[in-house]
């Protein structure tokens, strides 16, 4: 008895009950936003007198349910909120309260670190903001030889560096137009694909979608640098890492460069 009393209270030290949610006010007439540090994967909206949506990938809205306000009191439990980002999971308790009691009610609540708790999200080392972080460490870095490069009608893919970064690729790219037309960009697509195509056999390609890159990339005039981060990969020396730039319309301006899988294997730690 006295082993299992000892265990239920390390179990209950380890949750956390629901007099240890912070309160948040609410009132039916105001919208209340929840702001995030990070980009928000999952809410839970724990009462059927409440809905939300995601304005932003940062960012909760919560109301309550108009035919719901009649049958809440002042002061009344209107419900669980919570709030799961890439590395943590928040929780808050929201009271209903009438609109008189303006000085209690909240518009704006920042999720802080003091109301999250860390959680470890199988296949998720880094989060958004930490990629945002590396890649403009990268630009500060100074530029040596280029790991490849490839030009074709004026228009040129420049590797600048590969990086590795826990279970990520940071590809640091380059592109340059030497001709006065503008460059519009369809597609920027990261491949690995068979090293030398025969005839008699199908063609192996497999892309690979980044998780993170620090800019929109739609068009440049002259000169336009991005960082990209990818999962890690690994492919036989039979194969080559595509790196595929195509653009809108009718049009021939169509490269790409290609990455050996030596490059990736000699890619410095960042």
């Amino acid at each position: 008895m006295l082993l299992l009393s000892v265990c239920l209270r390390a179990q209950q030290t380890q949750g956390v009950t629901l007099g240890q949610v912070p309160a948040i006010g609410i009132s039916g007439t105001v919208s209340l936003h929840f702001i995030s540090p990070e980009k928000i994967s999952y809410v839970d909206l724990s009462s059927a007198a409440l809905i939300g949506d995601l304005p932003e990938k940062n960012l909760l809205r919560v109301k309550v349910v108009q035919d719901s306000i009649s049958s809440l009191n002042s002061g009344s439990d209107a419900g669980l909120v919570t709030v799961v980002g890439e590395s943590f999971i928040a929780q808050y308790k929201l009271v209903f309260l009438p609109h008189s009691d303006s000085g209690q009610i909240s518009t704006q609540v920042n999720i802080l670190p003091s109301t999250m708790r860390p959680l470890d999200i199988s296949g998720i080392s880094l989060t958004q903001s930490d990629f945002k972080v590396n890649a403009f460490r990268l630009l500060n870095l100074s530029n040596k030889k280029p790991v490849s490069t490839q030009s074709m009608f004026g228009i040129s893919i420049i590797v600048n560096k590969v990086l590795s970064l826990g279970d990520f690729v940071m590809l640091d790219l380059c592109f340059s137009n030497d001709t006065n037309l503008r460059f519009d960009v369809d597609e920027l697509r990261f491949k690995i694909e068979d090293r030398k195509i025969n005839k008699s056999t199908n063609i192996q390609s497999v892309e690979v979608s980044p998780v993170f890159q620090l800019y929109p990339f739609e068009r440049f005039k002259k000169s336009y640098r991005n960082i990209y981060v990818l999962k890690k990969a690994t492919f036989p020396g039979d194969k080559i890492f595509n790196i595929e730039l195509s653009e809108k319309q009718i049009s021939g301006r169509n490269l790409r460069v290609a990455l050996r899988y030596s490059d990736i294997l000699d890619a410095d730690t960042f």
